[in-house]
């Protein structure tokens, strides 16, 4: 990556170590009932994620000020700001895995992507408590720290598969219990996309199907995982988009092959 771009992500990496070791770390197992909230759908949001939202809407606004910004917790407060989606914004879930953290368990971590007009361009993942730090710049390939990354399948048969059911409907659900999942070994789900997406690239899962597609759960880990040589993309083949945040279904895995494996067992269904 070129000097500039480096220095940039360097910012942004530096702003999202200092927000997990202020806002997410000191709170982690140390919540009390009243700071854990249900937004609905089992879906918990606690101080940490609104306390860590609101540092990096400001820390990412002096990095650079005026561009819209997408927070997972300002768009359940107000849909409107799923608006600033389609042009020129940051993208940003602030504790992913919050369920996980909320449990006093990893995984959890720290997301950020920029996009314009509805395509990502840049994206970071950051695990907290280990401390690894993905980077993506769209055509400068994929990083962990300075190290550049090649998405590498386990090499086992069958391929290891996460499968999150947990958005589909009863008899999507029941389909791919019956006809996808006899296809590969299972492996579990790890309720956060921080670690999901890192787990295609480093040999850990094969492929992984998701049924819910919010723009700040997927925009950095697809960006990241396709650099890597990997492959994220919709079931018809079309690139994953930040603004079409309503639609349904995306399929990762660690190499072409294993993406156009799974996508063509779905389409069967």
């Amino acid at each position: 990556m070129s000097h500039d771009i480096l220095a940039f992500h360097n910012a942004v990496e530096t702003l999202m170590r200092k927000v997990s070791e202020s806002a997410i770390l000191p709170r982690f197992r140390n919540l009390t009932a009243g700071e854990i909230e249900d937004k609905g759908g089992d879906d918990p949001v606690t101080v940490a994620d609104r306390e860590a939202e609101e540092m990096l809407r400001e820390g990412l606004d002096a990095i650079i000020p005026g561009l819209a910004f997408v927070g997972e917790e300002a768009a359940h407060a107000d849909p409107q700001v799923l608006e600033g989606l389609k042009g020129d914004c940051w993208i940003v879930d602030p504790l992913d895995g919050t369920r996980n953290f909320a449990s006093g368990e990893p995984p959890f971590g720290v997301l950020i992507a920029m996009a314009s007009g509805g395509e990502a361009h840049t994206g970071w993942i950051y695990d907290c408590l280990t401390g690894r730090f993905c980077v993506a710049h769209k055509g400068k390939g994929a990083f962990i720290g300075t190290e550049k990354v090649t998405a590498v399948p386990t090499g086992e048969t069958p391929p290891v598969a996460a499968i999150s059911l947990i958005f589909m409907d009863d008899a999507q659900r029941e389909a791919v219990k019956e006809h996808i999942c006899p296809h590969y070994r299972l492996t579990d789900i790890p309720y956060c996309a921080a670690e999901q997406y890192p787990r295609l690239a480093l040999g850990t899962n094969d492929v992984s199907i998701f049924e819910r597609t919010l723009a700040w759960d997927h925009a950095a880990g697809v960006l990241w995982l396709n650099e890597a040589g990997g492959k994220a993309a919709r079931l018809d083949g079309s690139p994953y988009r930040v603004d079409e945040w309503q639609r349904k279904g995306l399929v990762g895995a660690a190499s072409p092959q294993l993406y156009d494996d799974m996508v063509e067992r779905l389409n069967a269904l």
